[in-house]
């Protein structure tokens, strides 16, 4: 059956199309976004959720979303969105954050002319039939100094930009290095320097613990006396009150701002006050931006629905296309080994250690990192997935280390994965042969060979005579046919593994005769998801 997506807020009919010749199942309803309830009972049918800002994805719209696997945000931000309880769904949160990253540098370059010339005040002084010539006095951009705050994307654009109006840029990012940033053709200072030297400030990071505030009344005080102040980014990185009395006393000789801390912003300190500039949110609103980002949002979702790649996911790691298919049989892999622990283990797992060997170790080590976590966590909680699994490991304390080594055996590459329990270790490995079916290498130190079946029994004994005879007579004499045996111990006569492909599931009754026949110290069915 193809995928089903909603789209519940305004979208390209180009975006709408891309779904289509895909062969996803489209529905284009903009006023649910705008009508929870009507929302909420339709999202049930729907593998996929296509967003801008109306529709909020809540937690409470999560619980009806029974088939929901991904919300696509076309734009940046997702403060409509509630990502931990879409983790916690297992529903892929998707953003596109580079379809509109040149008008949103573009916007804030224009504010800063805006509020450099006054252009507003001027032109509604002139719209009034006034002629304060003299009233406007602005200032030049040329030789002055451009202060960023983040310069990632949007910020790094109008670096460039700044650079061509002949500024000096100097740049605080914390993940900027020396060698980017000379790349650029950008100082980085820290912040207490940025703001000493700056002639305009502009501010482009996220809105997060760390920077919420980060020009607050202590550092908008160490500004430069006639500094102005942009943010095109996210309301709630300036005090604003602090703000508004700077620019009243004139320390601040202007600010031009497109976000606020409160939104829709009907009334504001700063509304009003003498060359501030205030546009509604309009960094993103160009034709041009709306339209790459809604075709960016489609392909993203159909190309996960359809192959599983991932791109811009705020609560998983990506996978493009390519590594999609190079990946897949290790990402099944990885789950099995997983789910083999996770079906042996009955007691609080502590740690989970991954080590990564050969060409596994140069893999998408994240990805594999969540299909082994979401492969333990499936005894627990039948509902995992790659999205929801490490954020339920993380909230039962479980601590995840992982390792990657260069090709060390006979195989090109190998996933050892190790449980740790309060009182054990518990490990298996497994690789992936040229026909990209995922095998079973090594349990407990003990080599074998075991092709992954949907059904399988895993036993344990010493290494003594008749034990494969009696095996197969106990499981022949309960109708369970075996599709794959195989065979291995540590040394002769010491501990014994089989463990064997079987056609189907096999009953708690053979369970019961083959524990009861004395023979064997563990007896374990298991159930493995195939692709």
């Amino acid at each position: 059956m193809a995928p089903k997506v909603l789209i519940s807020d305004e979208l390209s009919d180009a975006a709408v199309q891309i779904f289509r010749d895909r062969g996803i199942e489209v529905d284009f309803r903009p006023e649910l976004g705008k009508d929870k309830e009507a929302l909420a009972a339709a999202i049930g049918q729907y593998d996929g959720l296509a967003i801008r800002s109306a529709t909020k994805v809540t937690e409470k719209l999560l619980e009806s979303a029974t088939n929901l696997k991904v919300v696509g945000r076309a734009g940046i931000g997702t403060d409509n969105v509630d990502k931990d309880a879409a983790s916690k769904k297992g529903v892929i949160v998707m953003n596109t954050p580079f379809g509109n990253m040149i008008t949103t540098a573009e916007h804030a370059i224009a504010m800063m002319f805006a509020v450099a010339r006054q252009l507003p005040e001027a032109s509604a002084s002139t719209h009034a039939g006034k002629w304060e010539k003299s009233k406007f006095m602005g200032v030049e951009l040329t030789a002055k100094t451009l202060g960023v705050i983040g310069a990632g994307n949007i910020g790094g654009i109008v670096c460039d930009r700044a650079l061509g109006l002949k500024m000096k840029v100097v740049a605080f990012d914390p993940f900027l290095t020396e060698e980017k940033a000379a790349k650029m053709g950008v100082e980085k200072v820290d912040l207490d320097e940025l703001l000493a030297r700056a002639d305009f400030i502009t501010l482009h990071v996220p809105l997060t613990d760390g920077t919420r505030n980060i020009l607050s009344r202590e550092n908008l005080e160490k500004t430069k006396e006639g500094v102005r102040i942009i943010n095109c980014a996210r309301g709630g990185l300036v005090d604003e009150e602090a703000l508004a009395d700077l620019l009243k006393s004139g320390h601040v000789a202007g600010a031009a701002f497109d976000v606020f801390a409160v939104e829709p912003a009907k009334e504001n300190v700063l509304f009003g006050l003498p060359n501030v500039v205030c546009t509604p949110h309009l960094g993103a609103a160009t034709s041009e931006a709306q339209e790459n980002v809604a075709l960016q949002v489609a392909e993203q979702m159909a190309d996960y629905l359809l192959t599983g790649a991932v791109a811009n996911a705020l609560n998983m790691p990506s996978v493009t296309a390519e590594e999609a298919k190079v990946m897949g049989p290790w990402i099944s892999l990885a789950a099995h080994l997983g789910a083999f622990i996770g079906q042996m283990t009955d007691e609080p797992i502590k740690a989970i250690n991954v080590l990564y060997d050969g060409v596994a170790a140069d893999m998408n080590l994240k990805a594999l990192d969540c299909s082994v976590i979401a492969g333990i966590m499936k005894k627990a909680n039948p509902d995992v997935n790659m999205v929801s699994a490490p954020v339920i490991a993380k909230d039962r304390g479980i601590q995840l280390s992982t390792t990657n080594q260069d090709k060390s055996g006979v195989f090109d590459g190998y996933i050892k994965v190790t449980v740790v329990t309060e009182t054990r270790e518990r490990s298996i490995a497994g690789t992936c042969f040229s026909d990209g079916k995922p095998r079973f290498i090594q349990i407990k130190g003990i080599n074998l060979d075991a092709e992954v079946g949907q059904h399988m029994l895993y036993t344990t004994n010493k290494d003594v005579p008749g034990i494969i005879g009696k095996l197969g007579t106990l499981l022949g004499d309960a109708g369970v046919n075996v599709a794959n045996f195989t065979l291995g111990r540590a040394n002769a006569g010491g501990e014994a593994i089989a463990i064997a492909y079987l056609d189907e599931a096999m009953g708690h009754d053979v369970v019961e005769k083959l524990e009861a026949s004395g023979l064997f110290e563990q007896v374990k069915p298991l159930e493995f998801v195939l692709a």
